[in-house]
């Protein structure tokens, strides 16, 4: 595998301090794999899997010509050139029992949504339109052929693709591939992923903090955003500032996951040892990212760097600082995983136009993503900020429901102007 450093170049060349948010990430997802192995699952076992290769229609979806409307199937050809027509009605056809007879010349078939149409029917007159009495209906003029009729195979030809490999199965591809009578799919295993704080200063729950210390919350923040992605999570604590025991660790956690995320020890000039355990394992790149919050960002691979396998594992070491770690992980470490995870395309969060309620200072050269509160005033979205945006300050992620996304060249926001708006949360 060529070497991360030969394959970025110097990041400096890209930017004279720090690489840009959207070219660190893309060369991130232009590095990673996705990883192999697949196991087939009963279809109500698959949600949130990744698919792990191209299902095809074994069927014409829908099955057959149905009615779109409750309403009465005709022939075209017996709708009256000018004012009203009148039928008389042969039958019934409702969804799952058909109307088995051909129309004759003249006469219509009471239909229901989703129907079969019967032999000789071309179009489905809405039955909020028509006047039915005594065995026969009375139809208006402005109807046109092929009205109101699904046609065979409209959805999904027999034998073309459904769905592409590297689909996330969400609860409409469920549906999908239900309607197609298929009842187990092939998905990619389950990306493995470990996870550890750094830092003499971290104190996990149930231990005593002394003066000095604080409470690991970064471990609980990774395991619940990898948590929601599907992914296996192996949680192994909080690794001290010692070489031998960071080198112990990374070791193990690269036989036992595809890929590691640490918190903390990546900033310049801290814990000089801990780019050297790293750099005597694989291959890390230190960078600066022009951000704010989380400046320091590591990448790279712990163990082989020739492909896949046991020993080798992909790194992202992110900020110590609670928000920072948070943004770094949304923004360059879940696509990264996403792929890794074998999705296909990695869709980036759309950027919504909102107007800020408030006047934000802030000065070019870097991107910023502050936490938002995305609320409703009338008939009009609108944003505001958190409050107080220290990278320390958790409490303005649990306040949040989106990033408000400066970017590298914005100056100062006055308050009425729009800005740009990612949504942490969504809705499928």
């Amino acid at each position: 595998m060529t070497s991360l450093a030969r394959q970025f170049g110097r990041h400096d060349s890209y930017t004279p301090d720090a690489l840009h948010v959207d070219l660190g990430r893309q060369l991130i997802l232009d590095t990673v794999r996705p990883i192999t192995g697949s196991e087939r699952l009963p279809l109500c076992s698959a949600l949130g899997r990744v698919l792990a290769e191209t299902i095809l229609s074994p069927i014409d979806v829908p099955a057959h010509d149905n009615s779109a409307m409750d309403g009465y199937g005709l022939r075209a050809d017996d709708l009256a050139t000018d004012g009203d027509t009148t039928l008389e009605i042969a039958g019934t056809a409702l969804a799952g029992q058909p109307f088995e007879q051909r129309l004759q010349p003249g006469q219509c078939v009471r239909i229901m949504t989703g129907a079969r149409v019967p032999a000789g029917v071309d179009t489905v007159v809405m039955q909020e339109v028509a006047r039915a009495a005594a065995g026969q209906v009375t139809l208006p003029p402005g109807q046109r052929k092929g009205q109101n009729i699904r046609r065979a195979g409209e959805d999904l030809r027999a034998g073309t693709p459904a769905l592409p490999a590297g689909r996330l199965i969400r609860p409409a591809e469920l549906g999908l591939i239900a309607s197609l009578g298929i009842g187990n799919v092939a998905v990619r295993r389950r990306l493995r992923v470990a996870f550890f704080s750094t830092g003499d200063e971290i104190v996990s729950i149930g231990s005593a903090a002394r003066e000095g210390q604080i409470y690991d919350s970064n471990r609980y923040t990774l395991f619940g955003m990898l948590t929601r992605l599907g992914f296996d999570v192996i949680d192994i604590g909080v690794v001290r500032d010692d070489p031998h025991t960071l080198e112990t660790t990374l070791r193990d956690a690269a036989t036992r996951a595809d890929a590691i995320i640490t918190s903390g020890g990546v900033s310049v000039g801290e814990a000089d040892f801990t780019r050297d355990v790293m750099a005597r394992l694989g291959e890390v790149l230190f960078w600066k990212i022009a951000m704010k919050p989380g400046r320091p960002l590591a990448f790279g691979r712990i163990g082989k760097l020739d492909g896949e396998g046991d020993g080798g594992a992909w790194l992202f070491g992110l900020p110590g600082n609670p928000v920072a770690a948070m943004v770094a992980f949304y923004q360059f470490a879940r696509p990264a995983l996403l792929r890794l995870a074998g999705v296909d395309p990695v869709a980036e969060p759309p950027l919504l136009q909102v107007g800020c309620t408030q006047a934000i200072r802030k000065a070019p050269g870097r991107t910023e993503f502050l936490r938002g509160v995305l609320f409703r005033d009338g008939t009009d979205w609108k944003v505001r900020t958190t409050g107080p945006q220290g990278s320390g300050l958790l409490s303005s992620m649990a306040d949040a429901n989106c990033f408000i996304v400066l970017g590298q060249i914005q100056g100062n926001v006055a308050a009425g102007d729009l800005v740009q708006v990612q949504v942490l949360d969504g809705i499928v």
